[in-house]
């Protein structure tokens, strides 16, 4: 080190002492003082010195340079000031005339706000009003514009999520009805739960807002962007919050978020605390959303609980917040929000994470939180039917309330299984049907080529009738097996039968088996199945059971019915056939 870093050293650590305890005068003073002595000491300009004091005190050598001057003329003591009178660069609007008329100009276009009000905001940029002013030849940069804004009360302003949207007529009187039955259930010691599903979160290095406190220099390391990985999937939490015991719990669900996932989170909430919490009840009420997994139109959401009524032994009452108002959800406001809390600036890197992260979930009010891990497959498009319907609206669900569509109760009746649709056709029909057209292979069965060519010939057909490629799974014609529709096409090609016969047969629409027969017609003509010479025209269940009979075929037409015998003719008694109806 030579000698002038040493002498800056020096003088560095005695002005790192003594700086907290002078003002700005008394610090700038100070080392002009120290400056004038260096320059005496060792013989050298004041210019030079100033920049070696400026190098020890880290400031500016115009700072030196001052505090030099005000003692070599001898200034006076300022007292009570830092700062001589009138130092400092004047103000814009007061440098350059006509400013402020400027600046109420530029912001009259772009000022909202109620001007019966004190408080106004623009749209405009700090930066982009002192370009305007510029191009109308004033000097204004944006710390000035803010300075000059704020005086005539403007202020930075976000957006306030305050307005609704439409209102229903309805809203004031279903609000009062869910009060009044939350008061009655928890004035008799009846359970009473608030649900709602959470919004869905992506597992994996991600980024969560909020901060967290961790070693500096040591965040979380996530990844840069926030595409969905399918590999690592998403999570669904259900939330079921008691408001009397001011108790969470949350079914942290792997699959869809549909009605008998929702039902099932109530499910294990109910085996697992509210039997045990509420022993004895036969009630229970439950507060949620008009929409989502838990609408008042989702069907399958109905269904579910009545089968979860009808196990627990259950008296369930439903009342639904009016469309729009879910904010008013106390699961919202009471255990989300909490849990949300609980989750920030934390990856959720698997399930068993945001299980943990939701069992921790504790406030000052006495909230306690329980998650539990439901990784069971729930697929959606699940369609309850009408006749289903029909029998929950007559037998099972009572409707209430202001609102019928919002509140209603199911009864613990035992319910129906939902109805499996029309029956297909049995396996010794097809086999019947297919050895009246000549189609059984080696074993007695259908070849599995024909099956392989028609399934070809349709997807060939369908991508010509959409013009591309199919782009969801599933649709089409299923009631019927590809085996049982190349059967029917062979039946209508050689021993004649009309499509209306066919359909009577396999328990279907005629539609269902004509139009997907007719892309088998090619496929069974390639192998030789066509139409003999003097076809036959076979329209009544008469007419096929005496063709049957004569070609030594065994067929049964319909299921047995108690106390009728099975209309079916044998090879011994083709004679007096029995007519189906």
């Amino acid at each position: 080190m030579g000698a002038d870093d040493a002498v800056v050293a020096v003088l560095a650590a005695k002005f790192a002492e003594y700086r907290p305890h002078a003002d700005e005068r008394r610090w700038r003073v100070y080392l002009g003082s120290e400056a004038r002595a260096h320059a005496a000491l060792y013989d050298c300009p004041l210019s030079a010195a100033v920049s070696v004091v400026a190098a020890a005190a880290g400031v500016s050598r115009s700072t030196v340079a001052a505090g030099a001057g005000e003692l070599a003329v001898g200034a006076e003591p300022l007292r009570g000031r830092q700062r001589r009178p009138g130092a400092g660069r004047p103000k814009a609007d007061g440098a350059q005339p006509g400013l402020s008329q400027a600046l109420d100009g530029v912001l009259e276009d772009g000022t909202c706000g109620d001007p019966m009000r004190e408080i106004a905001w623009t749209t405009l940029s700090l930066r982009g009003i002192s370009r305007r002013l510029r191009a109308e030849g004033f000097e204004a940069g944006k710390d000035a514009v803010s300075r000059m804004m704020r005086a005539r009360g403007y202020s930075l302003q976000g957006m306030s999520r305050v307005l609704e949207g439409k209102q229903h007529p309805d809203r004031d009187r279903q609000f009062r009805h869910v009060n009044a039955m939350i008061a009655w259930f928890r004035e008799h010691g009846l359970p009473v739960i608030s649900v709602d599903g959470k919004k869905k979160e992506q597992l994996g290095p991600f980024r969560r807002d909020g901060a967290s406190w961790r070693p500096a220099g040591d965040p979380v390391q996530v990844r840069d962007h926030d595409f969905p990985d399918e590999e690592l999937g998403k999570i669904t939490p259900y939330g079921v919050y008691d408001i009397a015991a001011n108790r969470g719990f949350v079914s942290v669900g792997t699959s869809h978020d549909t009605g008998a996932f929702a039902v099932n989170a109530i499910r294990l909430w109910w085996q697992e605390e509210g039997q045990f919490r509420y022993p004895g009840a036969g009630r229970l009420l439950i507060t949620c959303d008009a929409g989502g997994s838990n609408g008042h139109r989702c069907r399958l959401w109905k269904n579910e609980l009545a089968a979860f009524a009808a196990g627990a032994g259950l008296k369930i009452s439903v009342c639904h917040f009016p469309p729009g108002t879910s904010k008013w959800n106390k699961i919202e406001h009471r255990m989300f929000c909490h849990i949300t809390r609980t989750w920030k600036a934390r990856p959720l890197m698997t399930a068993a994470d945001a299980v943990a992260g939701i069992t921790a979930t504790v406030t000052a009010g006495g909230l306690k939180c329980r998650a539990v891990l439901d990784d069971r497959d729930y697929p959606g498009g699940i369609k309850i039917s009408d006749r289903q319907m029909r029998y929950l609206e007559r037998h099972v669900i009572i409707r209430h309330g202001p609102h019928p569509d919002w509140n209603y109760t199911t009864r613990p009746a035992p319910a129906p299984d939902p109805d499996p649709g029309p029956a297909g056709p049995g396996p010794a029909l097809i086999t019947a049907l297919a050895a009246l057209a000549g189609l059984p292979g080696p074993d007695g069965t259908l070849p599995a080529q024909l099956t392989l060519e028609w399934n070809a010939a349709r997807e060939h057909h369908l991508t010509l009738e959409r013009g591309g490629t199919r782009r969801h799974a599933g649709g089409g014609y299923r009631k019927l097996s590809p085996e049982a529709i190349l059967v029917a096409a062979a039946c209508r090609i050689r021993p004649g039968m009309t499509w209306a016969l066919l359909a009577r047969l396999l328990g279907v629409h005629e539609s269902s088996i004509s139009v997907p027969a007719g892309w088998a017609t090619p496929v069974l003509e390639k192998h030789g199945i066509t139409a003999p010479p003097g076809k036959p025209r076979i329209t009544t269940p008469a007419q096929l059971l005496e063709h049957a009979a004569a070609a030594g075929i065994t067929l049964t037409l319909s299921p047995p019915q108690p106390g009728t015998p099975p209309q079916t003719t044998a090879p011994e008694d083709h004679d007096t056939p029995e007519t189906a109806d």
